[in-house]
């Protein structure tokens, strides 16, 4: 049986700095074994110096293999370099109307990722974009309407399972209709509960229903659900209704708790106290390790002393494993020198030229 320690090293998911892991970054995460880490545009620089990051990564694991993460939605949340293709955003695929197109763009996001060593997509966006001056949102959902971000959702996401890349909508329990932009400031959606489930909640319900193997929350107060808690941090939106109402059994990520909308108002130890009692199973620091390392040895302190938090631990541990037992049976990114003519004879262009 895994050391507590262990098993709490689990519960989160952190960036790196840099083109290539630091030396001190190698040895935390030796120590402590995270899920996995997430990639963004300056982790991202050339083809071979990706999928060289991405091999480094999965060979610094030695207990379970980890998460290598990133947000490849298309449009403008776009992460890796060229001759990586440049995939439309949502809302240019949804106005095709056409679910066979978005299977298509998610297995070819799939074939591209694995072959970077990427297993693990903080995608489809599964928002509605219900207010359409979102700063946040926008182009990235696919529709202003739940049956077509529905239908089109379902079909990108199929793409991308099938194409061997675990999938994440986000972001609970629906962020279309904020105002503002969660990395900066604490977005309010004064919906009632009955207009929240015809509307943002109908496209969560929908991937709950098809089994999607994660999801990922929103930093948002929802006063119908949570009179003062945000999304990530609320046992009732988390637990209540994801869990029990909707019966996911998925591993649920949180977002990014070094945003604005939880680091303005909640110190890390507080931040990760509630989130992991909410029913959060891992915990994103994307942009500071240290702070991975504060909110982990505090969580092994709050399970010294509280039971509750210890059946947490292992619930979400459970979740994980058997989400990473699924998928990460070894690591799929091609050789250094194999990666650009690999990329080429994809030719992803013929895809692409139904968007002009």
């Amino acid at each position: 049986m895994k050391p507590l320690r262990q098993k709490i090293g689990q519960l989160f998911i952190v960036g790196c700095q840099s083109e290539a892991l630091a030396s001190d970054e190698r040895l935390l995460i030796e120590e402590y074994q995270f899920a996995g880490l997430v990639l963004f545009k300056h982790n991202c620089c050339a083809p071979a110096q990706l999928v060289s990051l991405c091999r480094a990564i999965w060979e610094s694991f030695d207990s379970l293999p980890p998460f290598i993460a990133i947000d490849q939605e298309g449009g403008r949340v776009h992460r890796l370099p060229a001759p990586f293709s440049h995939f439309p955003a949502a809302a240019r695929i949804g106005a095709r109307n056409d679910p066979e197109l978005a299977y298509r763009l998610g297995r070819a996001t799939a074939a591209e990722l694995t072959l970077a060593g990427i297993n693990l997509n903080f995608a489809p966006v599964l928002d509605v974009q219900s207010k359409q001056q979102s700063p946040i949102i926008g182009d990235r959902a696919f529709a202003a309407e739940p049956e077509s971000v529905i239908a089109m959702a379902s079909a990108w996401t199929k793409g991308l399972r099938d194409g061997g890349v675990i999938p994440c909508g986000k972001h609970f329990p629906g962020h279309g209709d904020a105002d503002k932009d969660s990395h900066f400031d604490a977005p309010i959606v004064a919906k009632s509960f009955a207009d929240l489930q015809a509307a943002d909640l109908a496209p969560f319900a929908e991937a709950c229903r098809n089994q999607i193997e994660a999801l990922m929350t929103a930093h948002v107060v929802y006063p119908a659900l949570d009179a003062k808690l945000p999304a990530t941090l609320s046992e009732a939106i988390v637990t209540g209704l994801l869990r029990h109402q909707l019966g996911f059994a998925g591993v649920i990520f949180s977002d990014d708790l070094a945003m604005r909308a939880i680091s303005d108002r909640y110190g890390v130890e507080e931040a990760t106290s509630l989130a992991i009692r909410a029913g959060v199973d891992v915990l994103l620091f994307c942009h500071g390790i240290d702070q991975a390392v504060v909110a982990c040895e505090f969580l092994c302190a709050e399970a010294d002393r509280d039971a509750t938090v210890r059946a947490r631990i292992e619930e979400s541990y459970r979740r994980v494993t058997q989400l990473k037992q699924r998928y990460l049976t070894s690591f799929t990114g091609v050789a250094e020198n194999e990666i650009a003519p690999r990329l080429e004879r994809l030719n992803h262009r013929e895809l692409l030229t139904v968007f002009g």
